[in-house]
């Protein structure tokens, strides 16, 4: 059988791991992995972890792929997929220890954000605005900006309705000129 640009496509390649094609797996993994694992970094804040539950999104499709309904992209559906497990995640850790990346990233009591933010470079500083962001905010601009998923597909991801994204999306970038305006950059959102 020729493969034609429809066995090509995400929707091919999930058909065909549904049939057990190895080959497909390998394809859509090669596709899609390192979306999936900075979508994941970003959430967990731990590159291990994030490892960790990249493969567990990957064998959940191995396992699942003939479940796939098609009513959002393969993309959208895989980070949802990685949603659900990082969310996952942080209710089995409530009482481990913190990471030291995270213990590192607590704010020094000597410095006020305004001083840290001033130390760091503008990028550096639109990061650390956006760690400023609550959970729902960052997920929201993580999805639309680092991701580039529509409003749309964000609310498939999230589970929300399409209206609730884009008063998220408001009130984030909103919130993120306060920050940077208060970091003594005078641009707010790019």
């Amino acid at each position: 059988m020729a493969e034609g640009s429809d066995d090509a496509s995400d929707e091919g390649l999930i058909r065909r791991i549904a049939s057990g094609d190895r080959r497909a797996m390998q394809v859509l993994y090669t596709r899609h992995s390192t979306r999936v694992f900075r979508f994941l970094q970003r959430l967990v804040h731990n590159e291990t972890k994030a490892e960790d539950l990249m493969s567990d999104v990957f064998f959940d499709v191995w396992q699942q792929a003939g479940r796939f309904e098609g009513r959002s992209s393969v993309s959208t559906w895989l980070l949802s997929i990685a949603r659900f497990k990082a969310l996952s995640s942080f209710r089995q850790k409530q009482h481990e220890a913190l990471e030291p990346e995270t213990e590192d990233a607590l704010e020094d009591a000597a410095d006020n954000p305004e001083v840290v933010l001033q130390k760091a470079s503008k990028a550096d500083a639109l990061k650390l605005c956006i760690t400023a962001l609550s959970a729902a905010h960052r997920e929201v601009i993580d999805l639309v900006y680092y991701h580039e998923r529509t409003v749309e597909e964000a609310s498939v991801i999230l589970g929300i309705p399409e209206n609730t994204v884009k008063t998220r999306m408001f009130h984030a970038r909103k919130r993120l000129s306060e920050l940077l305006k208060q970091a003594g950059i005078d641009r707010g959102w790019p």
